[in-house]
Formats: C-alpha cells, structure tokens, sequence
C-alpha cells in the first residue's frame, strides 16, 4: 500500500478523465490521497468535498494559500471554519509563507499563517504547511505556537539538510514531492531525504504539478507517487516495500482522522 500526501484532484487538468486518474491511483495501490482547495473558489471546492464523499480512500484539506492570503478576511475565515467541519475534511491548510512570486505582501501572508496555526492548535486538526524561500520566519512563526497540541506537516520539502533538521526539532513531518527525483537540480532535497528519520517521512506527488522522472514535464497524477518513493528508498539504501509501509503508517499518525482503507472499490455511484 501506499499513500499520495498531497494532490489537487479538483485541479481543471483534471476534469476530462479525472476518474481515470483514480482509477489508475487504485490499480496502482494507491490507498489513500489528501487532496487540497487553498484558493477558495466554490464550486471547486465543492468539487473536493464531492470527491471525497464518493472516493473512500481521498481526503481533503482545507486552508488559504499564501498566494491568496491578500484575499482573507471575516469571511473568509468563517467559509473556511465551515469546511474544516466536514468528517472527511482530516486537516487545515495548505497555508504559510512564499516569498518567491510574492503574490501576497509579506505580512500580510505572515499574519494569515500564524491564524491558520492557532486554529489548527484550537481545534486539534493537522497543519499542511507550504514554505518557498521562507524558512526562517516560517520557523519562528511555528515556534511561536504550541505546535505539539498538534501535528505539522511541511509539504514538498526544497530545502537542505541542515534546514531539516530545525524543522525536525520542532516534531514536524517532511514530506517530498517528485523533486526529489530530479538528478542535477535536486541535490539538497536529496540530502535532506537522507537524514530525515523514517518515523518521520512522508511523500506526495502535489498533482498535477511536479511530475516525477520519467513523467517530468508532463501532468502529474496519484498513481505517479511510486516513483518518489522508488528514488527516496535508493537515496536511503532501503527496500520499497519496507518504505511503503513506513509512510503508510506514517501518514496515518500524520493525520489521525483518516481511517485505514483495504480492499474497498476506488469510488461508487456518478463520479466527477
């Protein structure tokens, strides 16, 4: 079995074949996937929830992503309350601080951050947290917050090895993406695949985007997340299975309201 930490299933690419994509991250052994809505935008959204009412092995995450912190407000913040509601809504974000496109100026994505934290610490739900050339406020912003009420999640790790281990220090899981695989542009993710201790790994194919080698460059889907976890077991010199397992296991302390799926069909009834 294996897990896709972090997808965007109600992503437009998907909408011609999005059941084939499921389907094939079933056939694949894919048996569970978070999906993630960070801008908001209703009626996909509403896409996410559907897909996880009638997938039993998808999941949804709910937040505002730093590219759209400029857009938060009251309601913004009760529309959100809203979905984290919801029994198959396992977790807030993703959320946090990305000072590379700077779609959103830097303190207001700070001051939407640290909202997002204190609500996941209110209300016991794990935190998909999202940093690009931002580690060292988003550092000091968890720092800040009782974060082991709860548990974090640093999503598509790009950072280095020794920036790993302070996110370590503060109990966080650190999940990769299909960067990972990329062989002459990636070596401080490799590196910091390495050191990561294994209670504490997971991994995620962030679809449609980043699809791993041999798929780079192309849309990227579930069933693709083998091919991360087949690159981060040679980068540690383990067996796949025994990799397998381990984020399996991991992604369920990860996120504790997700329920162990084994042999259930990949959706029922109409599918979106």
């Amino acid at each position: 079995m294996i897990v896709d930490g972090h997808a965007h299933l109600e992503d437009p690419r998907f909408d011609a074949d999005r059941s084939e994509v499921l389907d094939r991250a079933w056939e694949n052994y894919v048996r569970a996937i978070l999906t993630v809505h960070c801008d908001l935008e209703p009626r996909r959204a509403q896409l996410t929830l559907d897909l996880t009412e009638r997938y039993p092995f998808v999941w949804a995450a709910f937040g505002l992503h730093p590219h759209e912190a400029r857009r938060w407000d009251e309601a913004v913040a009760h529309q959100l309350a809203q979905y984290w509601t919801h029994p198959r809504v396992v977790a807030i974000g993703e959320t946090g601080l990305d000072y590379h496109y700077m779609h959103s100026p830097r303190e207001v994505q700070r001051t939407v951050f640290a909202w997002h934290i204190a609500q996941a610490v209110e209300r016991g739900l794990p935190l998909v947290v999202h940093t690009r050339e931002a580690h060292d406020d988003t550092l000091a912003l968890l720092r800040e917050a009782p974060i082991e009420r709860t548990q974090v999640v640093i999503h598509c790790y790009t950072g280095d090895a020794e920036t790993v281990r302070r996110y370590l220090d503060l109990g966080c899981y650190v999940s990769f993406s299909g960067i990972v695989t990329f062989e002459r542009t990636a070596d401080d993710v490799q590196a910091a695949a390495r050191v990561v201790p294994l209670d504490r790994l997971l991994v995620e194919t962030d679809s449609p985007y980043l699809a791993p080698v041999p798929y780079r460059g192309r849309r990227n889907e579930p069933a693709y997340v083998l091919k991360v976890v087949e690159a981060i077991a040679r980068l540690r010199g383990m067996k796949i299975g025994d990799l397998k397992d381990a984020v399996y296991q991991n992604f369920l302390r990860a996120y504790p309201r997700v329920h162990p799926l084994r042999g259930a069909p990949p959706g029922s009834g109409t599918r979106p």
